[in-house]
């Protein structure tokens, strides 16, 4: 797979505005293993390689174990998962493929039951973020890093 553009170049300062929102998303006070299991699944109902293969490094080297991050597509089916956890991958799922779900009740419920608001409305940037970071990384065809040439990350 060729790059088609490179996003960073041909747009800095769309790219510095997103990288003010991850950086505040970062720093919002959400467990960092929270944040990287929200990216992975975001990343996995997207398909997109370049950030799968970064948040999954971020969260093994932030010492995630191999079998939650193995697990992640079948969250629903896995007792590996806090209730926590499990109402932001709910609400990521129901986020990130919006146009099919309208964003159920159920899933507004469970979320507001495991978060105050302000986090709830962290969470959803999070989310946000992501969806925007997988679509700029797809869509320009962005290549993760492959490690029998470069390396780890």
């Amino acid at each position: 797979m060729e790059t088609r553009l490179n996003a960073y170049k041909a747009s800095p300062e769309a790219i510095a505005a997103m990288t003010r929102l991850e950086d505040y998303v970062r720093h919002c006070g959400l467990e960092y293993s929270l944040i990287e299991l929200v990216k992975t699944r975001a990343s996995q109902i997207n398909g997109c390689a370049y950030c799968l293969h970064m948040h999954t490094s971020d969260a093994r080297a932030a010492g995630e174990s191999e079998a939650r991050l193995y697990l992640l597509s079948a969250w629903r089916e896995s007792t590996l998962y806090t209730p926590r956890e499990r109402a932001a991958l709910a609400w990521t799922e129901a986020l990130t493929r919006v146009a099919d779900t309208g964003a159920p009740a159920p899933d507004y419920e469970q979320g507001i039951a495991h978060f105050n608001e302000k986090e709830f409305v962290d969470l959803t940037l999070l989310i946000g973020a992501i969806n925007v970071w997988n679509r700029i990384s797809v869509g320009f065809r962005a290549v993760h890093p492959n490690e029998t040439d470069q390396g780890p990350r």
